[in-house]
Parts: structure tokens; sequence; C-alpha cells
């Protein structure tokens, strides 16, 4: 008996790489500004500690970049503005809410100040973002050329760079005009380089090997 035809309207077989590592991705992009009220010191080098979510980021669109392309890649930066922006929003909506009266006193203060951004930083959040990721995808997918070969060394290549145009993005936006930013620049773009070249070549090469594993269980 002949098999039946698939219907040209059937949904495409579900890849589990880009089902998880989106869901992770769109996790990141809200964790990331949260985790950036914290500076963290690690030896001689100070950052905010929302490197580490946007480095995952900066991972996971080079790894979907690798597993299914650049356009997909892309796509998943775009879709990321979504829960950045309502993430956002919500935030502003629950600071402007008043508070329980029995909510732990100093947890009342500290919430705003927390997980509250102003206005220009959350402009400027969106923008580094945006240009920073798309660009990460642009330079991992040419220097790879799609072969899927030293994704290691290509993932560390634009995340370097696209961390560098982040930092020089977020901050000038941020904080040009309010307050010297050289300094500040200079420091943020030294360790976020540092931690890209130690981070990046085994969290790409064990994300790529972890999605051909998903896949290849669909």
């Amino acid at each position: 008996m002949a098999e039946p035809t698939p219907r040209a309207d059937a949904p495409a077989p579900l890849s589990w790489s880009l089902f998880v590592f989106s869901v992770l991705y769109g996790g990141m992009t809200c964790i990331a500004g949260v985790l950036g009220a914290k500076q963290v010191a690690l030896g001689p080098l100070a950052v905010e500690a929302g490197i580490f979510a946007f480095l995952l980021l900066v991972i996971l669109s080079s790894a979907i970049a690798a597993l299914h392309g650049q356009r997909v890649a892309t796509l998943l930066v775009r879709l990321g503005f979504v829960p950045l922006i309502v993430s956002a929003l919500l935030i502003q909506i629950v600071i402007a809410l008043p508070s329980d009266a029995g909510m732990y006193p100093p947890a009342v203060e500290a919430f705003p100040i927390v997980v509250g951004q102003g206005a220009r930083m959350m402009l400027a959040g969106l923008i580094s973002y945006g240009i920073s990721q798309t660009l990460n995808v642009l330079i991992f997918s040419k220097l790879s050329g799609g072969t899927g070969r030293l994704v290691w060394l290509w993932g560390m290549i634009a995340s370097v760079i696209s961390q560098v145009i982040d930092t020089l993005l977020f901050i000038t936006i941020s904080f040009y005009g309010e307050r010297p930013i050289l300094d500040l620049m200079v420091g943020q773009m030294i360790t976020k380089v540092v931690l890209s070249i130690i981070l990046v070549p085994p969290l790409i090469t064990l994300f790529v090997a972890l999605g051909r594993k998903l896949d290849a269980r669909a």
C-alpha cells in the first residue's frame, strides 16, 4: 500500500534545538536588565552582571545561525524585542502600582532601584541590543560560511566585535552629557572582550553539539 502524500499545508517538523534555544533566548533578554543592577568583581575586572545573560544571547544566536542559518537567527533577534519590551512595560506598571501595606519595608524601597530603569537607559538597551545582536549574527554567518566548522573561533570573533559595539552604544546613549564616559566605556569593553575570549569558545561548541543532539532525537 502506497504511503499517503503529505498535505501541502502540513506543519513543518519541529526543530527541538530551535524551540529550546528560542525559549532560553527569550528568557535571557528579560533577565539581562535585572542582573545588570549588580556590579561584580572578577579579579581585577569589574562588570555589570547582565553581561552573563547577554553573552548567552550572543552564544545562542550564533549557535542557531550555525544550525539553522543566518535568516532564522536574525529573525530570532528581531523577535527578542517582544519579551524585552513587554517585560520593560510590565516592570513600569508594577512599579507604578501601590505596594501592599504588609510588604517588607526595605523591599519596597529596593524594588524600583533594582528593576527600574529610566527612559533613556531603556532606549539605550533596545538600540544596543538590536544592533549588536544583528551584527553578531551577520559576522558569525559571514565568517563561518555556513560550513559549521570552527564555530568556536567565529563565535568568539563575532562576540568580541558585537560586545564592543554594544558597550559603545549603550554607554554613549545612556550617559553622554551626564558623566564622563571614556573610562567607563574602556573598562567595560576590556572586561567584555576578555569574557568573550574565555567563555564563548567552549559554550558555543557545547550549544551547537547540544542542538545537533536535540534535532537528532526529533
